[in-house]
């Protein structure tokens, strides 16, 4: 559903351009000119010797010898939003469709660009993030949290990296027709998919039930230095953050630590004390993130109305929780951490040929997966 508001008018949208994207302009010179002057258009005509006073003699110089091309850029973006008018808009700081939420953070964008339903940034949300490198048990946990949450009217926000961000909006798309959606915060200007392995999904994502969001220019790489503030963005947007996998040194610790800082929920799910993409989510834990074992316990603790399906339950983090069914002594035998041939071999006594093929069976059968390392996992809790 599109935006009802009308689109910034051409000299307007020049000015926010020039005031937001001229390089060696920071965001807080930016604010300073935005504050001093009233309006982009009186900032960038204000003219080098109040551009000095104002921002600093860096903001004069990025004024005033501008190393991007304003004309270009401006060309640019006006195509861009010419070729799909009702699902793309830039957003600026007044705009009745810019997020609240983010206005409420301590470094708002001052210009997004979207693309998609831009309706779903005025509704309740939630961010799901975690490791890139997740396991197969993290990927079904995030897509079973996302769709369940969905069906429940939240919108899921993520930063549609590979991994758990991937899991999370396709749960999401998956749930949206019980009224949730998705948002992806990118990394790169619009006009730009990364990584390129989810080109079909951003393409699904910003044609059914989601939207694109980026406070980057058109044309836009995925520079390493974009990813921490597009996860301010992330963290701002939202209700808490969900952290389904991570390691030590994961982006969506800093992810979670931004959402503590807008006084926002963090949510983790536990894993196994074996696996090192559970220990960002156990530390997290152990610094005071609510611990959840069902997606219900984030609907409970947000008082959202709970949708009409059942919650599903995080994957168990070890095989000492007691739940691992007895019928089966494969599964049984593999517990809920990653386990090796030669362990499984010693652990049932099956000749080898019988073990591959069951492994085989339960594999096409999605449950478990093979690893790297020649490890083997169930998913899921059955």
């Amino acid at each position: 559903m599109p935006s009802d508001t009308a689109a910034l008018p051409a000299e307007e949208l020049r000015a926010w351009l020039r005031l937001v994207h001229s390089p060696g302009l920071t965001p807080s010179a930016s604010r300073r000119l935005l504050a001093a002057f009233g309006s982009p258009e009186h900032a960038v005509s204000a003219g080098p010797g109040a551009w000095r006073e104002v921002g600093g003699v860096d903001a004069a110089q990025a004024l005033q010898q501008p190393t991007l091309d304003p004309a270009a850029l401006f060309d640019a973006t006006q195509a861009w939003l010419a070729a799909d008018p009702k699902r793309r808009r830039v957003l600026t700081l007044g705009d009745p469709a810019y997020p609240a939420a983010l206005l409420e953070t301590a470094d708002p964008p001052l210009l997004l660009y979207a693309q998609g339903r831009i309706d779903l940034l005025a509704r309740p949300s939630i961010a799901i993030v975690g490791s890139r490198h997740a396991t197969p048990g993290g990927l079904d946990n995030a897509r079973a949290f996302a769709t369940y949450l969905s069906q429940a009217g939240m919108v899921i926000v993520s930063g549609l990296a590979l991994g758990i961000d991937g899991a999370a909006h396709e749960g999401a798309l998956d749930g949206a027709g019980l009224g949730g959606g998705t948002i992806a915060v990118v990394g790169t200007g619009l006009d730009r998919v990364y990584p390129k392995r989810h080109h079909a999904l951003a393409h699904r994502l910003s044609e059914e039930a989601g939207l694109m969001l980026s406070e980057f220019a058109l044309g836009s790489m995925p520079l390493s230095s974009h990813f921490p503030r597009r996860n301010r963005i992330i963290a701002g947007l939202t209700l808490g953050t969900l952290v389904v996998e991570a390691a030590v040194q994961s982006g969506s610790l800093i992810t979670a630590r931004l959402a503590v800082e807008c006084g926002r929920e963090v949510f983790a799910i536990p894993g196994s004390i074996h696996s090192p993409q559970s220990r960002g989510c156990h530390r997290l834990i152990k610094d005071g993130a609510k611990l959840v074992e069902t997606a219900d316990d984030i609907v409970q603790e947000l008082r959202l109305p709970a949708p009409p399906v059942a919650a599903p339950e995080a994957s168990p983090a070890a095989e000492e929780t007691g739940q691992t069914p007895r019928a089966d002594p494969l599964l049984a035998a593999l517990g809920h951490d990653p386990v090796t041939l030669d362990a499984l071999s010693a652990r049932l006594g099956w000749p080898t040929a019988e073990l591959q093929a069951r492994l085989l069976e339960m594999e096409l059968d999605g449950r478990l997966a093979r690893l790297p390392g020649g490890l083997f996992q169930r998913r899921g809790a059955g």
